[in-house]
């Protein structure tokens, strides 16, 4: 039996060490070049971002002068958010992101950071853009950012790596791998001199075409394809994307 998908588990394990870990693991990640990119995109049109989370991307977007509003899966992760500046100011909608609609039209939908692959199956997935475009006005555009699945890294269907280390923290990840369902299940280990976090995720990858076909499904076609946020050329080499589709 297909197990229920929860749309506020992740957040629910994470959100009171999500900006922690975050800024030790992610520094190759610019949230500066994200967030100028995505206020270009949007033209001064309003911003809606799918899994919002503690408002790394959407609090500067609205210092910017842009109105941003947000759904996210997880009640913890958005009471992270309303305790921060600006936060309570942001409208957010609890429900998950595939299926959850909110008011008005907009010119952006952001979807950053992989949490597509958050989405159980390809039909969520499908949903998902279905819903990105059901939100636009148009003209308006969808930005997917992702990494690419590195099917090499593993062996005998498993891999470990290490994110970080330092003094006071070391933080890994253990993966295992299922090619026929396309699901990568994970869990990130924690080891603080505070004691172990255990962190657990599932990610059901798709490839960069499957996702461009998603969109056409939708009513959308694909406008740009970068390798990071500052626009570098998407190549062979390229371990990550970001895409912008357009309604």
């Amino acid at each position: 039996m297909a197990q229920v998908f929860d749309a506020s588990a992740y957040g629910r394990a994470i959100a009171d060490v999500y900006d922690d870990i975050y800024d030790t693991t992610m520094a190759d990640t610019s949230t500066e070049s994200a967030v100028d990119r995505l206020h270009k995109l949007a033209g001064g049109g309003p911003v809606l971002e799918f899994g919002i989370g503690t408002g790394r991307l959407a609090l500067p977007l609205a210092a910017r002068g842009l109105t941003v509003a947000g759904v996210e899966g997880s009640a913890e992760m958005v009471e992270v958010l309303r305790a921060k500046p600006g936060g309570d100011r942001i409208p957010v909608t609890v429900g998950d992101f595939a299926q959850t609609r909110v008011e008005g039209e907009f010119a952006l939908v952001v979807l950053a950071i992989n949490t597509i692959f958050a989405l159980p199956s390809q039909d969520a997935q499908v949903a998902c853009f279905r819903n990105a475009a059901a939100h636009l006005r148009p003209g308006g555009r969808f930005v997917v950012e992702a990494w690419i699945p590195d099917l090499a890294a593993f062996r005998n269907g498993t891999a470990l790596r290490l994110l970080s280390l330092s003094e006071d923290r070391v933080f890994a990840e253990a993966a295992r791998l299922s090619p026929a369902d396309q699901m990568m299940y994970t869990t990130k280990v924690n080891l603080t001199s505070g004691g172990l976090r255990l962190l657990p995720a599932n990610h059901r990858y798709a490839w960069p075409a499957e996702l461009d076909l998603m969109a056409r499904l939708a009513g959308m076609e694909r406008e740009h394809r970068w390798a990071d946020w500052r626009g570098a050329p998407f190549t062979d080499d390229s371990r990550a994307h970001v895409s912008v589709y357009r309604r």
